[in-house]
């Protein structure tokens, strides 16, 4: 087994979004769901991706969308985000450890957790 590192730049948030993704679109709960807004062409997809945990854990300013705005409407419940958590916390877990990584799965936590409520509120207003 390959000793593990931090998440130190770039082409480690490439690996972590090109893993990440090839998992979630293997996945029969979220697969359909990418696959139903993607389609086949996950370029344009991954380069946003790539740039938006770039923002994200390095504070890089090449991001400038607004994501919930992609998923508000989505028929989206916590089983989703659990599963997105999953794949998530086991692709970093592959290659990294470290304070880095320990920040990018709270991220990704407070994420999950912010567009849930967001989504279970617009359903209830």
């Amino acid at each position: 087994m390959p000793e593990l590192k931090d998440i130190q730049g770039i082409e480690d948030i490439k690996w972590m979004v090109d893993r990440f993704y090839g998992k979630v679109r293997e996945d029969g709960l979220l697969g359909p769901i990418f696959l139903s807004h993607i389609g086949n062409d996950w370029t344009a997809h991954l380069n946003i991706m790539y740039n938006f945990w770039n923002m994200a854990i390095f504070g890089n300013r090449d991001y400038t969308g607004n994501p919930f705005q992609k998923h508000k409407h989505m028929p989206l419940d916590s089983i989703y985000f659990d599963r997105w958590l999953l794949h998530f916390h086991a692709t970093l877990d592959e290659r990294f450890d470290g304070p880095v990584t320990n920040d990018t799965k709270k991220k990704a936590q407070t994420i999950a957790a912010t567009f849930l409520h967001r989504i279970t509120s617009l359903r209830q207003s």
